[in-house]
């Protein structure tokens, strides 16, 4: 059983800074390539940044820069720097993996991540 766990989030003043963590929790020693999805309400669930086993990172074309994932060293274990932080950057975020596929197809293919986390809300005021 595989188990997303995620921490981080909060609100903040439009230009502050947020991170996300996420770790795989469960029976596996397999790489994961792991990222955030978001969704605002009314609007479709969009990929926000995705990263290969091999720390290759994918991003979408909103993020402009904004936005770093790494991997923190620890198995299966990302986190993702939120910087300059817009009102329009609010929503749910929603940690993703996969062990199949690379970054630049899980973070425009949703239909094809194997496990989600839970959410976490993101909160950016004007």
């Amino acid at each position: 059983q595989v188990t997303l766990v995620e921490s981080g989030g909060g609100s903040v003043q439009s230009g502050g800074s947020l991170n996300l963590s996420c770790k795989i929790s469960g029976d596996t020693d397999e790489p994961y390539i792991m990222g955030w999805f978001r969704q605002a309400p009314a609007k479709e669930r969009e990929g926000v940044a995705f990263i290969d086993t091999d720390g290759t990172a994918a991003y979408g074309d909103f993020v402009k820069g904004r936005f770093t994932i790494f991997r923190t060293g620890a198995p299966n274990t990302v986190r993702l720097q939120m910087d300059s932080l817009k009102p329009e950057d609010t929503g749910v975020y929603y940690c993703a993996a996969d062990p199949h596929f690379k970054a630049q197809l899980l973070i425009r293919t949703p239909s094809r991540i194997g496990f989600w986390g839970q959410g976490t809300q993101v909160t950016v005021s004007s």
